[in-house]
Protein backbone atom coordinates (compact mmCIF):
# COMPACT_ATOMS: atom_id res chain seq x y z
CA UNK A 1 0.00 0.00 0.00
CA UNK A 2 1.54 3.19 -1.34
CA UNK A 3 2.17 6.00 1.95
CA UNK A 4 0.83 9.38 1.84
CA UNK A 5 3.80 13.00 1.60
CA UNK A 6 2.52 15.18 4.59
CA UNK A 7 3.79 18.41 5.04
CA UNK A 8 3.21 20.31 8.23
CA UNK A 9 4.69 24.40 7.91
CA UNK A 10 3.82 27.18 10.00
CA UNK A 11 4.10 28.72 6.83
CA UNK A 12 1.34 29.35 3.75
CA UNK A 13 2.85 26.28 1.12
CA UNK A 14 4.32 27.58 -2.13
CA UNK A 15 3.88 25.57 -5.27
CA UNK A 16 7.58 26.60 -6.23
CA UNK A 17 8.64 24.88 -3.04
CA UNK A 18 6.77 22.00 -3.00
CA UNK A 19 7.93 21.31 -6.23
CA UNK A 20 11.67 21.19 -5.14
CA UNK A 21 10.81 19.20 -2.44
CA UNK A 22 9.30 16.90 -4.80
CA UNK A 23 11.92 16.46 -6.67
CA UNK A 24 14.34 16.11 -3.94
CA UNK A 25 12.41 13.30 -2.36
CA UNK A 26 11.93 11.45 -5.18
CA UNK A 27 16.17 11.89 -6.15
CA UNK A 28 16.97 10.12 -2.36
CA UNK A 29 14.18 7.24 -2.50
CA UNK A 30 15.42 6.47 -6.26
CA UNK A 31 11.47 6.64 -7.27
CA UNK A 32 10.01 7.95 -10.36
CA UNK A 33 7.93 11.03 -10.40
CA UNK A 34 6.03 13.31 -12.84
CA UNK A 35 5.26 17.05 -11.48
CA UNK A 36 2.22 18.75 -13.57
CA UNK A 37 0.60 21.74 -12.66
CA UNK A 38 0.41 22.02 -8.71
CA UNK A 39 -2.51 22.72 -7.21
CA UNK A 40 -3.34 22.98 -3.33
CA UNK A 41 -6.66 23.12 -2.11
CA UNK A 42 -8.94 22.36 1.25
CA UNK A 43 -10.54 19.53 1.58
CA UNK A 44 -14.48 20.02 2.53
CA UNK A 45 -16.68 17.77 4.27
CA UNK A 46 -20.11 18.70 4.55
CA UNK A 47 -19.14 21.93 3.04
CA UNK A 48 -16.96 22.51 5.97
CA UNK A 49 -13.21 22.45 5.90
CA UNK A 50 -11.10 20.14 7.54
CA UNK A 51 -8.22 21.90 8.31
CA UNK A 52 -6.21 19.57 5.94
CA UNK A 53 -5.13 20.50 2.35
CA UNK A 54 -4.71 17.95 -0.50
CA UNK A 55 -2.09 18.65 -3.09
CA UNK A 56 -2.61 17.55 -6.77
CA UNK A 57 -0.37 17.25 -9.82
CA UNK A 58 2.41 15.02 -8.32
CA UNK A 59 2.15 11.80 -9.41
CA UNK A 60 4.59 8.56 -7.70
CA UNK A 61 3.55 5.37 -7.60
CA UNK A 62 5.03 5.12 -4.22
CA UNK A 63 2.83 7.79 -2.90
CA UNK A 64 -1.01 7.90 -2.35
CA UNK A 65 -2.01 11.38 -1.68
CA UNK A 66 -0.15 14.48 -0.13
CA UNK A 67 -1.46 16.87 2.32
CA UNK A 68 -0.64 19.91 4.03
CA UNK A 69 -1.33 20.98 7.54
CA UNK A 70 -0.62 23.84 9.43
CA UNK A 71 1.23 23.44 12.46
CA UNK A 72 2.54 25.68 15.45
CA UNK A 73 6.59 25.33 16.70
CA UNK A 74 6.69 25.77 20.45
CA UNK A 75 10.33 27.41 19.84
CA UNK A 76 12.60 27.42 16.79
CA UNK A 77 10.59 25.90 14.48
CA UNK A 78 11.96 24.58 10.63
CA UNK A 79 9.48 26.09 8.30
CA UNK A 80 8.68 22.04 7.12
CA UNK A 81 8.16 18.91 8.76
CA UNK A 82 8.23 16.15 5.87
CA UNK A 83 6.83 12.72 6.92
CA UNK A 84 5.91 9.76 3.95
CA UNK A 85 3.68 7.32 5.86
CA UNK A 86 -0.08 6.93 5.97
CA UNK A 87 -1.36 7.83 8.66
CA UNK A 88 -1.42 11.66 10.19
CA UNK A 89 1.82 12.09 11.37
CA UNK A 90 1.80 12.47 15.41
CA UNK A 91 4.22 13.64 17.93
CA UNK A 92 5.80 10.07 18.41
CA UNK A 93 6.68 9.72 14.22
CA UNK A 94 9.95 10.67 12.78
CA UNK A 95 9.99 13.21 10.04
CA UNK A 96 12.25 12.29 6.71
CA UNK A 97 13.19 16.25 6.53
CA UNK A 98 13.13 19.21 8.66
CA UNK A 99 13.71 21.94 5.57
CA UNK A 100 13.67 25.68 6.31
CA UNK A 101 12.96 27.95 3.44
CA UNK A 102 13.84 31.06 2.98
CA UNK A 103 13.94 33.75 0.00
CA UNK A 104 16.71 36.14 1.70
CA UNK A 105 19.80 36.13 -0.45
CA UNK A 106 23.07 37.73 1.11
CA UNK A 107 21.98 40.39 -1.42
CA UNK A 108 19.82 41.60 0.76
CA UNK A 109 20.66 40.84 3.88
CA UNK A 110 24.12 38.75 5.18
CA UNK A 111 23.13 37.84 8.69
CA UNK A 112 19.89 36.80 7.56
CA UNK A 113 20.86 34.95 4.57
CA UNK A 114 22.36 32.71 6.72
CA UNK A 115 22.81 32.78 10.27
CA UNK A 116 19.17 33.65 12.07
CA UNK A 117 18.16 30.18 10.61
CA UNK A 118 21.08 28.20 12.09
CA UNK A 119 19.50 28.17 15.58
CA UNK A 120 16.92 26.18 13.78
CA UNK A 121 19.15 23.00 12.94
CA UNK A 122 20.74 23.05 15.93
CA UNK A 123 17.61 23.16 18.37
CA UNK A 124 16.01 20.45 15.99
CA UNK A 125 18.98 17.66 16.52
CA UNK A 126 17.97 17.41 20.04
CA UNK A 127 14.16 16.44 19.32
CA UNK A 128 14.79 14.25 15.25
CA UNK A 129 18.20 13.89 14.98
CA UNK A 130 17.73 11.44 11.99
CA UNK A 131 15.99 14.21 9.65
CA UNK A 132 17.42 15.03 6.94
CA UNK A 133 18.30 18.61 7.66
CA UNK A 134 17.67 20.90 4.13
CA UNK A 135 18.41 24.79 3.70
CA UNK A 136 15.97 25.91 0.92
CA UNK A 137 16.82 29.14 -1.12
CA UNK A 138 13.51 29.77 -2.68
CA UNK A 139 15.34 33.45 -4.40
CA UNK A 140 13.15 35.76 -5.63
CA UNK A 141 15.47 38.49 -6.40
CA UNK A 142 18.81 37.31 -8.28
CA UNK A 143 21.59 35.69 -6.55
CA UNK A 144 24.53 37.83 -6.15
CA UNK A 145 27.78 37.32 -8.10
CA UNK A 146 30.60 37.05 -5.23
CA UNK A 147 29.36 35.58 -2.09
CA UNK A 148 29.69 37.63 1.38
CA UNK A 149 32.62 35.75 3.66
CA UNK A 150 30.06 36.02 6.12
CA UNK A 151 27.66 33.84 3.43
CA UNK A 152 30.74 31.40 2.67
CA UNK A 153 31.53 31.09 6.65
CA UNK A 154 27.91 30.87 7.80
CA UNK A 155 27.26 27.99 4.67
CA UNK A 156 30.42 25.95 5.42
CA UNK A 157 29.31 25.72 8.84
CA UNK A 158 26.16 24.18 7.71
CA UNK A 159 27.42 21.79 5.66
CA UNK A 160 30.10 20.63 8.68
CA UNK A 161 26.86 19.92 10.84
CA UNK A 162 25.03 17.78 7.94
CA UNK A 163 22.58 20.44 6.62
CA UNK A 164 22.58 20.29 2.49
CA UNK A 165 21.82 23.50 0.60
CA UNK A 166 19.20 23.56 -2.62
CA UNK A 167 17.98 26.32 -4.66
CA UNK A 168 21.29 27.93 -4.54
CA UNK A 169 24.62 27.59 -7.11
CA UNK A 170 27.69 26.96 -4.67
CA UNK A 171 30.74 27.06 -6.00
CA UNK A 172 32.03 22.75 -5.03
CA UNK A 173 35.70 24.46 -4.78
CA UNK A 174 34.94 26.79 -1.98
CA UNK A 175 31.60 25.44 -0.05
CA UNK A 176 32.98 22.26 1.54
CA UNK A 177 32.48 21.37 5.28
CA UNK A 178 35.38 22.23 7.73
CA UNK A 179 37.46 19.54 8.76
CA UNK A 180 39.02 21.13 11.59
CA UNK A 181 38.68 23.81 14.57
CA UNK A 182 41.66 25.39 13.11
CA UNK A 183 40.25 25.92 9.96
CA UNK A 184 37.06 27.85 11.27
CA UNK A 185 39.12 29.82 13.73
CA UNK A 186 41.67 31.19 10.38
CA UNK A 187 38.75 31.61 8.12
CA UNK A 188 37.15 33.84 10.71
CA UNK A 189 40.37 35.76 11.73
CA UNK A 190 40.66 36.75 7.97
CA UNK A 191 37.36 37.61 7.74
CA UNK A 192 36.37 41.54 7.04
CA UNK A 193 36.53 42.90 10.77
CA UNK A 194 33.25 44.10 12.77
CA UNK A 195 32.90 48.06 12.26
CA UNK A 196 34.23 50.09 15.08
CA UNK A 197 31.77 49.57 18.41
CA UNK A 198 30.63 46.26 17.19
CA UNK A 199 31.29 43.42 19.15
CA UNK A 200 33.67 40.99 16.39
CA UNK A 201 32.75 37.11 16.48
CA UNK A 202 35.68 36.24 17.10
CA UNK A 203 37.54 32.55 18.35
CA UNK A 204 40.47 31.68 20.87
CA UNK A 205 41.82 28.39 21.39
CA UNK A 206 43.70 27.86 24.56
CA UNK A 207 44.32 23.86 25.11
CA UNK A 208 41.47 23.73 28.04
CA UNK A 209 38.89 26.34 26.26
CA UNK A 210 37.58 27.66 23.26
CA UNK A 211 36.46 31.29 23.94
CA UNK A 212 33.88 32.94 21.30
CA UNK A 213 33.13 36.57 21.19
CA UNK A 214 29.90 38.13 20.08
CA UNK A 215 27.22 40.09 21.82
CA UNK A 216 23.99 38.87 22.62
CA UNK A 217 21.85 41.35 24.23
CA UNK A 218 19.83 43.66 22.19
CA UNK A 219 15.90 45.40 22.97
CA UNK A 220 16.83 44.74 26.54
CA UNK A 221 17.12 41.08 26.79
CA UNK A 222 18.98 37.73 25.17
CA UNK A 223 17.40 38.62 21.70
CA UNK A 224 20.33 39.49 19.14
CA UNK A 225 18.71 36.56 16.89
CA UNK A 226 21.54 36.38 14.11
CA UNK A 227 24.07 36.54 16.76
CA UNK A 228 22.35 33.39 18.46
CA UNK A 229 22.10 31.87 15.01
CA UNK A 230 25.77 32.27 14.65
CA UNK A 231 27.03 31.13 18.15
CA UNK A 232 24.51 27.97 17.93
CA UNK A 233 26.06 26.65 15.04
CA UNK A 234 29.85 27.57 15.56
CA UNK A 235 29.73 25.98 19.42
CA UNK A 236 27.50 22.86 17.26
CA UNK A 237 30.72 22.92 15.14
CA UNK A 238 32.77 22.79 17.76
CA UNK A 239 31.09 19.74 19.03
CA UNK A 240 30.90 18.26 15.99
CA UNK A 241 34.77 18.45 15.03
CA UNK A 242 35.36 16.73 18.83
CA UNK A 243 36.01 19.48 20.88
CA UNK A 244 35.10 18.11 24.41
CA UNK A 245 36.34 21.28 26.47
CA UNK A 246 34.73 24.44 27.75
CA UNK A 247 33.40 26.69 25.35
CA UNK A 248 32.79 30.17 26.66
CA UNK A 249 30.75 32.91 24.96
CA UNK A 250 32.85 36.53 25.87
CA UNK A 251 31.48 39.96 25.62
CA UNK A 252 28.00 39.23 25.28
CA UNK A 253 26.89 42.15 27.02
CA UNK A 254 24.13 40.14 29.13
CA UNK A 255 23.44 40.27 32.78
CA UNK A 256 22.64 37.12 35.02
CA UNK A 257 18.71 38.54 35.04
CA UNK A 258 18.86 38.44 31.37
CA UNK A 259 19.04 34.46 31.23
CA UNK A 260 15.91 32.54 31.37
CA UNK A 261 15.02 29.48 31.54
CA UNK A 262 13.33 29.17 28.50
CA UNK A 263 15.18 31.28 25.93
CA UNK A 264 16.02 29.07 23.26
CA UNK A 265 19.60 30.21 23.44
CA UNK A 266 20.22 28.59 26.71
CA UNK A 267 18.56 25.76 25.68
CA UNK A 268 21.06 25.17 23.35
CA UNK A 269 23.59 26.26 25.56
CA UNK A 270 22.30 23.46 28.05
CA UNK A 271 22.43 20.94 25.40
CA UNK A 272 25.90 22.06 23.95
CA UNK A 273 27.73 22.44 27.34
CA UNK A 274 28.13 26.36 26.67
CA UNK A 275 29.42 28.62 29.42
CA UNK A 276 28.27 32.11 29.08
CA UNK A 277 31.22 34.66 30.75
CA UNK A 278 30.31 35.66 34.42
CA UNK A 279 27.51 33.76 34.32
CA UNK A 280 25.54 31.41 35.86
CA UNK A 281 24.01 29.44 32.98
CA UNK A 282 20.50 27.78 34.44
CA UNK A 283 19.22 24.37 33.63
CA UNK A 284 16.96 24.99 30.54
CA UNK A 285 13.31 23.75 30.56
CA UNK A 286 13.08 22.14 26.84
CA UNK A 287 9.32 21.48 25.67
CA UNK A 288 8.48 18.35 25.83
CA UNK A 289 6.98 18.86 22.18
CA UNK A 290 8.28 20.28 18.96
CA UNK A 291 5.42 21.37 17.35
CA UNK A 292 1.37 21.39 17.73
CA UNK A 293 -1.13 21.16 15.00
CA UNK A 294 -2.24 24.84 14.93
CA UNK A 295 -6.28 25.13 16.39
CA UNK A 296 -6.37 28.86 16.93
CA UNK A 297 -3.92 31.09 14.77
CA UNK A 298 -5.28 34.13 13.01
CA UNK A 299 -3.33 32.66 10.17
CA UNK A 300 -5.70 29.94 9.60
CA UNK A 301 -8.10 32.52 8.11
CA UNK A 302 -5.94 34.35 5.63
CA UNK A 303 -3.72 31.59 4.60
CA UNK A 304 -6.84 29.56 3.70
CA UNK A 305 -8.56 32.98 1.76
CA UNK A 306 -5.29 32.99 -0.12
CA UNK A 307 -4.73 29.70 -1.33
CA UNK A 308 -8.82 29.28 -1.79
CA UNK A 309 -8.23 32.51 -4.13
CA UNK A 310 -4.93 31.81 -5.78
CA UNK A 311 -6.59 28.07 -6.77
CA UNK A 312 -9.95 28.64 -7.32
CA UNK A 313 -9.72 32.00 -9.11
CA UNK A 314 -7.77 34.31 -11.36
CA UNK A 315 -6.74 36.33 -8.64
CA UNK A 316 -3.56 35.98 -6.48
CA UNK A 317 -1.37 37.39 -3.95
CA UNK A 318 1.09 40.26 -4.32
CA UNK A 319 2.31 40.63 -1.27
CA UNK A 320 1.92 38.02 2.15
CA UNK A 321 2.69 38.54 5.85
CA UNK A 322 1.09 35.84 7.31
CA UNK A 323 1.68 35.58 11.13
CA UNK A 324 4.46 33.98 12.30
CA UNK A 325 5.47 33.23 8.37
CA UNK A 326 8.34 35.09 6.18
CA UNK A 327 7.51 38.23 5.14
CA UNK A 328 7.37 38.49 1.40
CA UNK A 329 7.96 41.01 -1.65
CA UNK A 330 5.34 43.38 -2.77
CA UNK A 331 5.28 42.19 -6.44
CA UNK A 332 4.66 44.86 -9.04
CA UNK A 333 2.73 44.91 -12.37
CA UNK A 334 6.02 44.25 -13.88
CA UNK A 335 6.39 40.79 -11.73
CA UNK A 336 9.61 42.94 -9.80
CA UNK A 337 9.71 42.01 -6.06
CA UNK A 338 10.54 44.47 -4.31
CA UNK A 339 11.39 44.57 -0.06
CA UNK A 340 8.60 47.23 2.08
CA UNK A 341 10.14 49.48 4.24
CA UNK A 342 9.89 48.98 7.35
CA UNK A 343 9.82 52.59 8.35
CA UNK A 344 8.50 55.81 6.63
CA UNK A 345 11.91 57.54 8.24
CA UNK A 346 13.77 55.20 9.55
CA UNK A 347 16.43 58.51 11.36
CA UNK A 348 13.27 60.01 13.25
CA UNK A 349 12.11 56.51 14.23
CA UNK A 350 15.45 55.69 15.40
CA UNK A 351 15.18 59.35 17.71
CA UNK A 352 11.59 57.83 18.87
CA UNK A 353 8.96 58.86 16.77
CA UNK A 354 6.76 55.12 16.49
CA UNK A 355 4.94 57.29 14.01
CA UNK A 356 7.33 56.42 11.08
CA UNK A 357 6.43 52.39 11.27
CA UNK A 358 4.69 51.74 8.12
CA UNK A 359 1.82 49.22 8.96
CA UNK A 360 1.71 46.92 6.49
CA UNK A 361 -1.66 44.08 5.83
CA UNK A 362 -1.12 40.37 6.27
CA UNK A 363 -2.03 39.75 2.79
CA UNK A 364 -2.36 41.73 -0.78
CA UNK A 365 -4.55 40.26 -2.87
CA UNK A 366 -5.53 41.32 -6.62
CA UNK A 367 -8.32 40.87 -8.80
CA UNK A 368 -7.36 41.61 -12.40
CA UNK A 369 -10.84 41.39 -13.71
CA UNK A 370 -12.22 43.73 -11.30
CA UNK A 371 -9.37 46.08 -11.15
CA UNK A 372 -9.39 46.16 -7.41
CA UNK A 373 -6.85 45.56 -4.92
CA UNK A 374 -7.64 43.90 -1.39
CA UNK A 375 -5.50 44.71 1.35
CA UNK A 376 -6.32 42.25 3.89
CA UNK A 377 -5.71 42.43 8.23
CA UNK A 378 -6.06 38.99 9.51
CA UNK A 379 -7.63 38.22 12.99
CA UNK A 380 -9.05 35.98 15.71
CA UNK A 381 -12.45 36.48 15.93
CA UNK A 382 -12.02 37.73 19.41
CA UNK A 383 -9.57 40.91 18.41
CA UNK A 384 -12.14 40.99 15.38
CA UNK A 385 -12.13 45.00 16.73
CA UNK A 386 -8.78 45.26 16.95
CA UNK A 387 -8.95 44.41 13.04
CA UNK A 388 -11.07 46.78 12.03
CA UNK A 389 -9.14 49.51 13.88
CA UNK A 390 -5.93 48.57 12.16
CA UNK A 391 -7.63 48.86 8.95
CA UNK A 392 -7.22 52.78 9.04
CA UNK A 393 -3.36 52.50 8.90
CA UNK A 394 -2.77 51.54 5.94
CA UNK A 395 -2.96 55.33 4.01
CA UNK A 396 1.10 55.24 3.62
CA UNK A 397 1.19 51.41 1.80
CA UNK A 398 -1.66 52.39 -0.58
CA UNK A 399 -0.11 55.60 -1.46
CA UNK A 400 3.51 54.75 -2.25
CA UNK A 401 3.27 51.06 -3.22
CA UNK A 402 -0.35 49.73 -4.29
CA UNK A 403 -1.12 53.89 -6.55
CA UNK A 404 2.28 53.98 -7.65
CA UNK A 405 2.51 50.47 -8.99
CA UNK A 406 -1.54 49.58 -9.72
CA UNK A 407 -2.63 53.24 -10.25
CA UNK A 408 -6.32 52.71 -11.58
CA UNK A 409 -7.03 50.25 -8.76
CA UNK A 410 -9.91 50.70 -6.54
CA UNK A 411 -8.60 49.63 -3.23
CA UNK A 412 -10.80 47.72 -1.06
CA UNK A 413 -9.88 46.70 2.80
CA UNK A 414 -11.08 43.84 5.01
CA UNK A 415 -10.85 41.49 7.70
CA UNK A 416 -10.52 37.89 7.44
CA UNK A 417 -11.28 36.31 11.09
CA UNK A 418 -10.29 32.64 12.15
CA UNK A 419 -12.26 30.57 15.49
CA UNK A 420 -15.08 31.22 17.71
CA UNK A 421 -18.39 29.08 16.78
CA UNK A 422 -20.22 32.18 15.46
CA UNK A 423 -22.41 31.01 11.94
CA UNK A 424 -22.50 35.30 10.78
CA UNK A 425 -20.83 37.83 10.40
CA UNK A 426 -22.30 41.38 11.73
CA UNK A 427 -19.66 43.76 11.09
CA UNK A 428 -19.38 45.15 7.22
CA UNK A 429 -15.55 45.65 7.27
CA UNK A 430 -15.09 41.60 7.78
CA UNK A 431 -14.96 40.15 4.80
CA UNK A 432 -14.55 36.41 5.81
CA UNK A 433 -14.71 34.00 8.59
CA UNK A 434 -13.02 30.51 8.91
CA UNK A 435 -14.84 29.19 12.33
CA UNK A 436 -13.90 26.79 14.66
CA UNK A 437 -16.00 24.06 13.00
CA UNK A 438 -14.18 24.68 9.61
CA UNK A 439 -17.66 27.09 8.42
CA UNK A 440 -16.81 29.32 5.53
CA UNK A 441 -18.83 32.32 6.64
CA UNK A 442 -18.81 35.44 3.76
CA UNK A 443 -19.29 39.01 4.95
CA UNK A 444 -22.11 41.31 4.02
CA UNK A 445 -19.83 43.08 1.95
CA UNK A 446 -17.41 40.32 1.62
CA UNK A 447 -15.16 41.00 -1.83
CA UNK A 448 -16.64 39.83 -5.22
CA UNK A 449 -13.14 37.76 -5.45
CA UNK A 450 -13.85 36.15 -1.84
CA UNK A 451 -17.37 35.20 -3.24
CA UNK A 452 -15.68 33.71 -6.20
CA UNK A 453 -13.24 31.87 -4.28
CA UNK A 454 -15.37 30.51 -2.20
CA UNK A 455 -18.84 29.67 -4.51
CA UNK A 456 -16.11 27.86 -6.45
CA UNK A 457 -14.52 25.67 -3.71
CA UNK A 458 -17.69 24.61 -3.20
CA UNK A 459 -18.71 23.94 -6.86
CA UNK A 460 -15.77 21.39 -7.10
CA UNK A 461 -16.52 19.93 -4.27
CA UNK A 462 -20.34 19.13 -4.90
Amino acid sequence: MPKNLWFLTEERPKKEVLQTIFQKFAKDCGFAVFVDTLRIFPILEDNKFTFTYEVTGFRCNKVDKVYVKTVSGNSSFTDFLIFYQKDEPTLKDEPIYAIEETKTDDKESRNTGVYQRCSKFVFIQSYYPNAKKVMLYNLQIDQKEEPTSTYIFGTKLLLTLGVEILGKKLDSKIFTPFKTIDEIIELKDNMRKAPKGNVPILLTKSKTKIEVSGRLFKSGGLSHDPNIGALSIICAVLRQLGWTQKIEITQHGLLQKHVGKTNKFIQIANKLDISLQGLTVPKAEMNKDYWKYDTDGEKLGTIFIHLVVENFTEGYSIFENHAGSEKGYFITKNGEHIPLEKYKDREKYKSGDKKQIVHIPDLILIDFGRSEVINVEGKKYAFRKNGITELGNYDYIEKNYILKHYPKFKILRTVVLYGSTAQEIIEIEIGFLLNENGQLILGVKAPKLFKDAITNLLDFWN
